[in-house]
Parts: structure tokens; sequence; C-alpha cells
């Protein structure tokens, strides 16, 4: 279509708001970051909704629409006090709305909205008078019926909704990766006991409660992601609200499928999850394990949901305990060598700053040659070292202080505790 037809086109007042409505529920505050590809996606699922609704505009006739809104708003804030927008006509009826997108305050639409005032029905979006006739809408699609129209995407519709029990960091990151993918932050929902960590949730556009029960009747994959011992008393409390439907994701260390099994109605769908720290820059690893109910359909589904966090596989229960060992307290073991590499270098007169600078670099360096290549790591270490060079001096040092078996013993010591912690709890959960 030509801009001309872009341009000229008669919007009616309650199609304006649809559409306003249609772009908050899809957060379009988060796509104003210029990324065209997630635009261009939000304006197809909206484009769809709208013909759902009766509405027949294209999708540059939707993106010339919003153009002129913001730039509307964006007037309004900048001169407050001088008269409405000229190509946005009736702009009393949008700016409450508006505000709610371009702010993240979420009004319901049609609040402040009906008047005694007796503008126009229709109205032309660029101050030019339009010559084409559009598809009137159907009857029936007042404001009581926006809720429906929203949900009639089919991209949408098809999406699992996601809670999250506990507000952590594992929680945080792996709903971070979750929206880098195509779910929507109107999918996700997260409950807490506190406000404490609920703010940076709300930052991404997900919604947060306190209440468990609340947030598991409204979701199909519950993520339980508080502490080991909080387990039993919240799978307590919201069993009896479980359905067939739902699949529950356990992010609590050492807590073992068959106590989860235990503790949960009989057959639920169960999935035992280890995510790492580094899932918070979508850079973890994941290895998840699924219970005796569990479909392969339910761990595709968990697999496709957290892909983005980083390297997902699915592997035998026993191996969780020593991904734990190996990964989740791994990177601790990693941040330790860090540590020491950057004193080594203020030891031999760097700067801290610039030595912790360089340390985390050469970390972040090695570990992405050594994914990417696929080489051994014994083979890209033989790589750096030259004969009778510093590299070697260097490793001859490290294997003179134990090095190599104390990280061995060390990945041991973790994964051990990690199997009491389970034995705990499955001795807790039968008391």
């Amino acid at each position: 279509m030509d801009d001309s037809g872009i341009k000229k086109q008669n919007w009616d007042v309650k199609e304006t708001e649809l559409f306003l409505e249609i772009l908050k529920e899809l957060d379009m505050k988060k796509c104003l970051d210029g990324r065209k590809v997630r635009n261009n996606k939000l304006f197809k699922v909206a484009h769809r909704r709208m013909t759902a609704a009766g509405y027949h505009r294209s999708v540059d006739q939707l993106k010339f629409r919003w153009k002129l809104l913001k730039s509307a708003y964006y007037r309004c804030k900048r001169e407050p006090d001088s008269p409405a927008p000229t190509k946005i006509q009736g702009w009393w009826r949008y700016e409450k709305t508006m505000i709610a997108i371009m702010e993240s305050r979420h009004p319901l639409v049609g609040a402040g909205v009906n008047s005694d005032r007796n503008d126009e029905v229709t109205e032309d979006s660029d101050g030019d008078a339009s010559m084409l006739h559009w598809p009137q809408p159907c009857t029936d699609n007042s404001t009581q019926n926006l809720g429906l129209i929203i949900k009639m995407d089919p991209e949408v519709d098809s999406q699992p909704n996601i809670g999250f029990i506990g507000a952590g960091n594992m929680a945080f990151g792996i709903a971070k990766g979750i929206l880098s993918g195509d779910v929507p932050p109107v999918k996700l929902k997260v409950s807490a006991p506190s406000s404490r960590n609920l703010g940076r949730f709300q930052e991404l556009g997900i919604a947060v409660t306190h209440s468990n029960i609340e947030l598991v009747c409204g979701s199909d994959v519950v993520f339980v992601a508080v502490k080991p011992h909080l387990v039993p008393p919240v799978l307590h409390e919201i069993s009896l609200h479980l359905t067939h439907r739902h699949i529950i994701v356990s992010v609590a260390a050492g807590v073992t499928l068959a106590t989860l099994e235990e503790l949960l109605p009989e057959n639920s769908a169960v999935i035992r999850l280890m995510p790492n720290l580094p899932c918070l820059v979508q850079e973890g690893a994941i290895l998840f394990s699924r219970g005796s109910h569990t479909r392969p359909e339910d761990g595709a589904l968990l697999h496709s949901l957290v892909h983005r966090c980083g390297l997902v596989e699915e592997g035998p229960e026993a191996w969780i305990d020593i991904h734990t060992g190996l990964s989740g307290s791994g990177v601790a073991f990693v941040y330790l060598f860090a540590e020491a590499l950057a004193e080594g270098a203020v030891k031999m007169g760097m700067p801290s700053a610039l030595a912790h600078s360089i340390a985390s670099q050469t970390v972040l360096g090695a570990g992405r040659l050594l994914r990417e290549s696929g080489k051994h790591p014994a083979q890209l270490r033989a790589e750096v070292c030259t004969p009778g060079g510093t590299t070697i001096y260097g490793l001859h040092t490290l294997e003179q202080g134990g090095v190599r078996a104390a990280t061995m013993s060390a990945v041991q010591s973790a994964t051990e505790r990690a199997r009491e912690l389970g034995q705990m709890s499955a001795a807790g959960s039968r008391k």
C-alpha cells in the first residue's frame, strides 16, 4: 500500500480504543527499543486481533495509527498546556490509555472515556478528508467484549500460562530467558509472600501476586522456585488446586522426583530442573529430568520455554546432583579462580580494577572458545603452551599446588552434599 492509502483512513472511536487495549495487553512499551523484527511481529498479532473483532486494517495502517498516537502523546508531554493535537481528533478519549501504555500504568480502557460530550463517531487520523470506506465492525463490540477479543489470537492462545512460586534469582533468570523468546509478559505471573523481589519482575511487565493459589489457578506450567525446606508446605498448599493440565517444575536443590510425586496428587506431571546463576544473562547450563507420569511432550514444552536461558539438556535424575556439583556450585569455583587470577596480577603490580576486568574477560573468552571450538580442554591447553614458555611454567606451579585434584574433590563434595539434602528432604516430607 502506498503512503496515501495508509494515511487516508477513518478510525472509529471504539476501534481506536480496542487498538490501544491490544497494544497495552501486548506490552507495547517493551517494544519501543527500535527492534523492527519484534515490533513487526507485535503489529501482526494486533492485526489478527483487530480482524477478529471486525476491523479490517492492514499492518501498515496500524503502524501509522500508532505513530500518530505516539506523536500526540509526546507533544502533550512536551507542551501540556497546548491545544489538543490536530491529527488526533478526540485525543482526550485516548490520553489515559496512552499514558498507561507509555508509563506502565494500567487503568482499564474506557476508564474516563465515557462522557456527555458529543464528539463525532468517526475521525480523520491525519486531518485530511478521506474518501475510503472501510468495512464497519461486527455488531456488539463494546468494551465489555475487549477481554474476549484480546484472547482470540491463536499465536498467543496456544502458549501456556506460566507461573513462578518464588521470586529469587533463579526464577528471575528463567523468566528473563522465557521472555527473550516469543512469550509475551502477559503469559507470566509471579507469587511471593513479600514484595521485596517483585519489583524487578514488574519492570519486565510480569504480573505479581501474594497468593500461590491464585497463581496456580491461572497457570499451566508452575515453577516451584523456593528453598528446599519450603517445598513441602508450598506443595501442600496448592495440591487441591492442581489439575491434569498442570506441569510442576521444581527448581529446588536436592528435592527428588520421588519426594515431589509423594507430595503432589496422584499422576501429577512433575519435572525436576537444575539451572545455574548465569541464567540471569541467558548463559546458563540447565539439566532436567521428567517424573514417572510426565510425557515426552511435556519435556519438549519445557525445553522450548527455557532454551533461551542457555544450554538445556534432559537426562536421568541421577545426573541432577552431579550437575549441581559441576555447574550449580561450579560457577562459584570459577569465580574463585578468576579472583585468584586477578589477585596474582595485583601482587605483580597491576591496578586491582584493571586486573579484575581482564580476569573476567579471560574467563569469558576461554569459556566461549571452549564451547564453540568443540575441542577437548586439554587440546586447547596444549595449544597455549610453547616449549619453555610462560604458560607451561605457570601450569607446573598449579599442578604442584594440587589445583586439578582440589577441583575434582570440590565437585565430589558438592555432589555428595546435594544427595544429602535430597535424603533430608525425603525424610522431612514423610513426617
